[in-house]
């Protein structure tokens, strides 16, 4: 009777099967990705595969993730996975895991250093890049991927070989000013944010009360965070009120009417822009008439865009559901596939877009935008898993022959664009480069008790008297523990400073006279008992590792002919030029204009590229 890994050995021949088929194999992330690779996986007859993933199945994953089915909702989605995935081959062993894979009690990096090679297939750049580091430390081959609708890439990472996944910047996650969000949207994001993260949330969700809408650090804005707070406060007083029939009436008046009333009359907002036009109970009311027979026609279509009328009876409509569901026992919390929730968040936005003028988006957008859903397409999913499949073969091939350099040299980092003519294009691998703060660093690791080691014992036994730094260095974790400085941790053990076994450790070189790159110390707790001499000839006596160099970036080019240039006396006052806004303007439409036609790897490289 015929395998399952026939095709598989037919393939890639008898050589390359047996180099693969007894790898053990980690696939962190069982989502749209993941379900597609955890299947090509089973197929190609691997013999152990282990999974990690955090998350449980819900609704909006089964039109993508194959592996699920509606019974599944709410299970975690490694064990899933993992037994649906099973029946392809009973033969194959899979270990699921439904926990953080940054969790170091369960996963340590003797765990990493057991697997041949890592497949991440996650949708969070915290979690991408702490697989990144664990597997450079770890020194285990992984590879990348991500998608993002019709486009995707995968990246293959072996240390000391290629770039890693912090070598080039990833686009962090977009903020707004609090000041924006309160009293000048000028984008249907903003409001849908109003509606989300400061109005639900004030009214239905006691649990996130205190989240803050939006990330602003700037001490400028301290009295727009205090009138934000004090309006807050004011909506946590309408809530105690939510049993009573006339609560969507009161908190309509104070957001809709009686907020934009003071917000239109400060004639200085307005000066450039439409100013907000308040809304009126009363009136919309009289308009809607029967408004759950009104907002029942509305939520037929939720890809038409809502009047305001239609929009005020889904908003009094949710807010009758809402108030059945709420208890003080147990809040009620956003949810993109909770009907209740988005078609208040729905509704409030269209009603805040219609206030400030601005562009009304359909229910369906909202709820794109409200979940935070980077479109994902099940064919991109299933074409990028199976790219990081074949990428998996070879360098599981070079690393069993012996020839893992020769084998990256042929897998190229892959990105799928959705132009007809374009749809695969390659881009070879360059080295780790030299300015990247976590592959271009020295690693060592240090066999220390944390709760006996102290800092003392790094800076001056380690460091110092032993691998001969300059007094000019810093030591850092999550922040700063130990500068020229700033010395009051001298003498607290390592796990008093929370740097436990497992934990990771930065060392800045800042001397002027040939620095050293970073260097990364791994501190690891060993199992045999340590006194506190016995620590201290330990790190007295502790090779030095083979420092690199550290990357200092070149001067800034000058023009050729600039030296050329004769000035007139006329020419030698200390004039300066201002660039007016509109000049400005010019220039950057200029410089955009001289990018030209990107091509499709250019293009997806300037994506964040997630699952």
């Amino acid at each position: 009777m015929p395998s399952r890994s026939d095709y598989a050995l037919q393939a890639f021949g008898q050589d390359t099967f047996n180099n693969i088929q007894n790898a053990r194999v980690l696939m962190v992330g069982a989502g749209g990705i993941g379900c597609e690779l955890l299947k090509d996986l089973v197929l190609l007859g691997l013999s152990e595969i282990h999974i990690v993933d955090l998350d449980t199945i819900d609704l909006s994953n089964l039109n993508r993730q194959f592996l699920f089915r509606h019974r599944h909702i709410k299970q975690p989605k490694s064990f899933v996975a993992a037994e649906t995935a099973s029946k392809f081959n009973p033969a194959i062993k899979i270990v699921p895991y439904f926990s953080n894979i940054k969790d170091t009690t369960l996963f340590p990096l003797s765990w990493f250093k057991s697997f041949d090679i890592v497949l991440n297939a996650l949708d969070n750049k915290d979690a991408r890049s702490y697989v990144n580091r664990m597997c450079l430390t770890a020194n285990v081959p992984l590879v990348e991927s991500g998608t993002s609708g019709f486009r995707g890439q995968t990246q293959p990472i072996v240390g000391g070989l290629s770039e890693c996944f912090e070598c080039n910047p990833k686009e962090t996650p977009k903020t707004f000013a609090i000041c924006t969000i309160r009293s000048t949207p000028s984008q249907p994001i903003h409001c849908i944010v109003w509606a989300k993260n400061y109005l639900f949330s004030q009214l239905f969700d006691e649990q996130n009360e205190n989240e803050p809408v939006v990330s602003d650090e700037d001490a400028e804005n301290a009295e727009e965070i205090a009138k934000l707070q004090k309006e807050s406060n004011e909506l946590k007083a309408i809530r105690d009120q939510i049993n009573s029939p006339d609560f969507a009436k009161v908190f309509f008046d104070k957001c809709f009417t009686s907020d934009i009333e003071r917000l239109a009359s400060m004639d200085t907002m307005w000066k450039t822009r439409k100013a907000p036009k308040p809304l009126s109970f009363a009136e919309l009311s009289q308009q809607a008439g029967d408004y759950k027979t009104l907002a029942t026609a509305a939520l037929l279509n939720d890809q038409k865009s809502w009047s305001a009328v239609e929009a005020f009876a889904v908003l009094l409509d949710s807010t009758d559901r809402l108030q059945k569901r709420y208890t003080d026992a147990t809040p009620l919390s956003f949810d993109k596939d909770d009907g209740d929730t988005l078609d208040f968040v729905s509704a409030a936005a269209v009603l805040r877009s219609l206030i400030f003028s601005i562009e009304v988006k359909s229910k369906f957008e909202i709820k794109q935008m409200a979940g935070n859903i980077i479109p994902a397409i099940a064919t991109t999913n299933a074409i990028v898993a199976g790219l990081s499949v074949l990428q998996s073969v070879k360098l599981l091939n070079g690393l069993k022959q012996g020839t893992l350099k020769d084998a990256l040299d042929q897998t190229p980092t892959v990105f799928l664009s959705r132009e007809p003519t374009h749809i695969f294009s390659t881009e070879k691998n360059y080295g780790p480069r030299p300015e990247c703060a976590v592959c271009s660093v020295t690693r060592s690791t240090l066999l220390v008790n944390p709760e006996v080691t102290t800092l003392r014992q790094i800076v001056e036994t380690l460091l110092q008297e032993n691998w001969s730094f300059s007094d000019e260095f810093a030591i850092v974790t999550d922040g700063l523990i130990y500068d020229p400085d700033f010395d009051d941790n001298l003498d607290r053990t390592l796990a008093d400073l929370g740097i436990n076994s497992e934990s990771f450790i930065t060392v800045h070189d800042e001397s002027d006279e040939t620095p050293h790159a970073n260097l990364e110390l791994l501190i690891l707790k060993p199992e045999a008992v340590q006194t506190s001499q016995e620590i201290t000839e330990l790190l007295a006596n502790m090779e030095k590792p083979e420092f690199k160099a550290k990357y200092i970036p070149p001067p800034p080019e000058s023009d050729d002919d600039e030296s050329d240039i004769e000035l007139a006396d006329d020419d030698l006052d200390d004039d300066v030029v201002i660039l007016e806004e509109d000049d400005e303007a010019a220039a950057q439409k200029r410089k955009l204009e001289d990018l030209g036609d990107l091509t499709p790897k250019e293009e997806v490289k300037r994506l964040k590229v997630t699952d």
